[in-house]
């Protein structure tokens, strides 16, 4: 991280530590009143006024998805280069929407705050800025929605929390795996009983992103490789533990209680740097690093003593997988290599279920969220239309004033694996805790509704792009 960054991620720290003064700021009157964010609900909001940061990868498809969802307007735009978010400001002019105020700027995102009055941060930045625009938008009054990880550190994850709790704002991180068509197939099948007990589940971010990570234009200043030096560890955890963790219903009836990690050496990202780096004097700043171990295998054990797998590799050469296995007392499910389920009550579970009965258990256990809303996010798209449903499902619950399908309490936990993984890898694997960021309440907390529960009245916009080319959906 170059010196200029640092400080200025300093600043933010503290910006977001204090009780800043903007003049739309929210003062934390309630201070001491902090209320349980699980099955939280907020007040209605006929529209949900956005502001995005982070114009990159993630924050490009974001706008593209949110033009499409009635109900739901992009009033501020910001991200470090100017030219993006003028690029952004004008695909949503072009599909006839309201003119999007733009910032750039390392700073840009404080001026946002200050500026323009809206109802949802929508964050797509690297990681480090995260937690400290989390707490700086809940204390300007708004709702948080932000990319994996919440947060870098425990204490980070416990200030965001803290910070959710005492200004009573959704702050919800966007674990887009939860809306994959399989992973909420089996969260219904799961909540049905028809796995009977889960005891044993894994997830995993098996990802070769070796060429990306040393691309020069792809991740910003090299932003990407430069975590996989100073974190060695899991450092990716969520994609693969947010579906699996949603099935086991941790935070609401279990909870995550301590964890392993174990390492291999790296033996792809080192040689990288120094095949690049003959060559292009750009890449010599990687020359001698260490990087992270190619695989990471980290082991969880709950509260009611049931096991979680979590992998991540992502510099070997082998076919994507998050894995995404749950193992029942009464069934089976597992996505990658090849999607397939087994019961006990057929052959003994000993064999996948052919593709009739695939069918029926489709027919018969997939969310109703998904009938409602499912074909229309695989033609928006965004990873198959998972990206779509989420954006969809959290416009329609704060339209609605519902509870959100992953609170604070998901993020802090499931981001927190970042950091103890690489604590447990640094002592040689030792057993470490983790907190218990609901303080008690996993034991009363309700599983996630999957049903719309009085929503779903969030339409879909047919758009007329440049050119007169309709975009419907």
């Amino acid at each position: 991280m170059n010196s200029n960054r640092r400080d200025f991620l300093k600043s933010v720290s503290m910006l977001s530590a204090a009780a800043i003064t903007l003049p739309a700021l929210y003062v934390e009157a309630k201070a001491g009143q902090a209320v349980n964010m699980s099955g939280f609900t907020a007040p209605k909001l006929d529209k949900v006024r956005i502001a995005i940061v982070g114009l990159g990868n993630r924050g490009i498809g974001a706008v593209d998805r949110y033009t499409y969802i009635e109900g739901a307007e992009i009033v501020a735009l910001c991200d470090r280069h100017k030219d993006r978010a003028e690029k952004m400001q004008k695909l949503v002019t072009e599909r006839g929407l309201a003119q999007p105020t733009i910032f750039s700027g390392d700073a840009g995102w404080q001026h946002m705050l200050k500026e323009v009055k809206f109802d949802l941060l929508y964050i797509c930045t690297p990681w480090d800025l995260h937690t400290p625009m989390c707490i700086a938008g809940m204390r300007a009054g708004v709702h948080v929605a932000c990319e994996v990880p919440i947060g870098l550190s425990v204490k980070d994850c416990w200030e965001v929390v803290k910070v959710s709790e005492q200004t009573q704002k959704h702050c919800m991180m966007l674990e887009n795996c939860c809306y994959d068509f399989f992973e909420m197939l089996t969260l219904k099948m799961a909540r049905e009983g028809v796995f009977g007990e889960i005891i044993h589940a894994e997830g995993a971010y098996i990802h070769d992103l070796l060429d990306l990570n040393f691309s020069k234009t792809y991740y910003d200043d090299f932003w990407r490789l430069k975590e996989n030096i100073r974190f060695n560890g899991n450092l990716y955890p969520t994609h693969g533990l947010g579906p699996i963790a949603q099935c086991m219903q941790v935070n609401r009836g279990d909870v995550m209680d301590s964890l392993v990690a174990m390492q291999t050496d790296d033996y792809h990202m080192g040689e990288e740097a120094r095949k690049l780096a003959a060559s292009d004097a750009t890449y010599q700043q990687f020359v001698g690093k260490k990087f992270r171990g190619n695989m990471n295998t980290t082991l969880i054990r709950t509260r009611k003593g049931k096991t979680i797998m979590l992998q991540h590799d992502v510099s070997s050469p082998r076919p994507y997988s998050r894995i995404h296995q749950l193992s029942g007392t009464q069934g089976f499910a597992q996505k990658y290599p090849t999607e397939g389920i087994a019961l006990k009550r057929h052959k003994n579970g000993h064999v996948y279920l052919n593709e009739e009965m695939m069918a029926d258990l489709r027919k018969k256990y997939t969310p109703e969220l998904v009938t409602f809303i499912g074909e229309q996010a695989k033609k928006v798209g965004g990873h198959g239309g998972m990206d779509f449903m989420m954006d969809w499902r959290l416009i329609d619950c704060l339209r609605n004033g519902l509870p959100l399908d992953q609170d604070v309490y998901d993020a802090a936990a499931w981001s927190a694996i970042v950091p103890l993984s690489v604590e447990s890898v640094a002592k040689n694997s030792k057993s470490v805790n983790i907190p218990d960021f609901t303080k008690g309440a996993w034991k009363t907390n309700t599983p996630v509704d999957l049903t719309l529960n009085g929503g779903g009245n969030t339409k879909i916009r047919t758009l007329i792009q440049g050119g007169g080319k309709q975009l419907s959906v």
